[in-house]
């Protein structure tokens, strides 16, 4: 009996690539660093950044000064434009997403977040119409763990007073996050519903899990499982 579904954040319930981006190619460009340079820092950071051991104004703040580029001005333009594009795609969400919630919280079905994220993305998070429906929320930025650790999703599993079979996981398989799920007994589910071809999305159909196609298609697996 599913009792609970634990959601990824990214590529699951919003998506990147609706909207332009402003990740490190872009901030380079702003920024009038190359590429290569700005990523020498860029890149080391992102475990740290992820398990909010530093902040995105801490890490561009580094590098522009190691690059000679630092201005008050620069630097508070890059950091804004990084928050408000954090912000911007929550605006595209699949329009199942919350119908999808409501059915849920209909059904007394418990709602958690497990989410790899940033301090910038936490705080856009849990402004948007997506964070009341959450009865846990696990960022990793937060909790200082992140996916594919077992821990964080054990972690949930707690606050959610479920057992791993009565979670369903529902993923778009970035991080080995459906792996894990799977490993730890949970039920794993691919989301694919914002899965596009030549987007640079990280993560393809995995034929090796069950697939949902739409938002909807969580409700139909919880029949079937139930």
């Amino acid at each position: 009996m599913i009792r609970a579904v634990i959601f990824d954040m990214y590529e699951t319930l919003v998506t990147l690539y609706a909207c332009p981006a402003f990740m490190g190619k872009q901030i380079a460009a702003a920024a009038g660093i190359s590429e290569q340079k700005f990523r020498e820092i860029w890149n080391p950071s992102e475990d740290d950044r992820t398990l909010g051991k530093r902040s995105v104004e801490d890490v561009i703040e580094e590098i522009l000064r190691v690059n000679g580029r630092y201005t008050p001005a620069l630097y508070e333009a890059l950091v804004t434009k990084r928050k408000v594009t954090a912000g911007e795609h929550f605006r595209y969400l699949h329009s199942e997403i919350l119908p999808l919630f409501d059915a849920l919280k209909a059904r007394g079905i418990r709602i958690g977040l497990i989410t790899n994220c940033y301090f910038e993305e936490r705080d856009v998070i849990r402004k948007t119409a997506l964070f009341p429906y959450f009865d846990s929320v696990c960022m990793s930025c937060e909790v200082g763990l992140k996916k594919p650790d077992p821990a964080i999703y054990e972690r949930s599993m707690q606050e959610l007073a479920v057992a791993s079979e009565e979670c369903l996981y529902v993923g778009d398989g970035g991080s080995r996050e459906l792996e894990t799920a799977q490993a730890i007994g949970m039920h794993p589910l691919q989301a694919t519903w914002y899965l596009k071809e030549g987007t640079g999305q990280p993560v393809g159909r995995l034929p090796e899990f069950p697939q949902a196609e739409t938002p909807t298609d969580v409700l139909r697996v919880i029949d079937t499982i139930n």
